[in-house]
């Protein structure tokens, strides 16, 4: 099943990316990478998921601003592409930021939010490198923000 198909299997709407919100671009293509500056999580309503993991969000919480995460990120890359993410090779690497307390520890499952969307996307060819770190803050308090690495055919 392509990208595209398995986007709409999932009922996952990618019409809303979120544009830059400084003196940057959404993504840049070099060879056959496509480098996606970090996102954050967009709510249905238009809003930002804010708030620390660990004390006002808890783990789910912030495994679902993850997969939020993800959404905004596919919707860049396939608006990058021109309209399609069929021509997605694989998803090389993520650097998974998490706002969070100074003794949280389970950053990892946080970003598992959009590494399991990811490869609910593109199976085998979703898995990727990935890191997952804790964070004082991030812009807007934004409960997570993630970049991400992607080869195209």
């Amino acid at each position: 099943m392509s990208a595209d198909d398995k986007i709409k299997e999932l009922g996952i709407d990618l019409t809303h990316p979120a544009g830059p919100v400084a003196n940057y671009v959404a993504a840049v293509t070099t060879g056959k990478l496509v480098y996606l500056s970090g996102k954050g999580p967009i709510q249905k309503d238009g809003s930002l998921m804010a708030g620390k993991v660990g004390s006002e969000l808890d783990v789910d919480q912030g495994y679902e601003a993850a997969r939020l995460v993800g959404i905004q990120l596919l919707a860049a890359l396939r608006e990058h592409l021109g309209g399609s993410l069929n021509g997605v090779n694989r998803i090389i690497k993520l650097l998974g930021m998490v706002n969070c307390e100074p003794d949280f520890a389970d950053q990892p499952k946080v970003i598992n939010g959009c590494s399991d969307l990811l490869v609910s996307v593109f199976g085998e060819n979703g898995k990727h490198a990935r890191s997952a770190v804790g964070m004082g803050s991030l812009p807007g308090q934004i409960a997570v923000e993630i970049e991400m690495i992607v080869e195209i055919k």
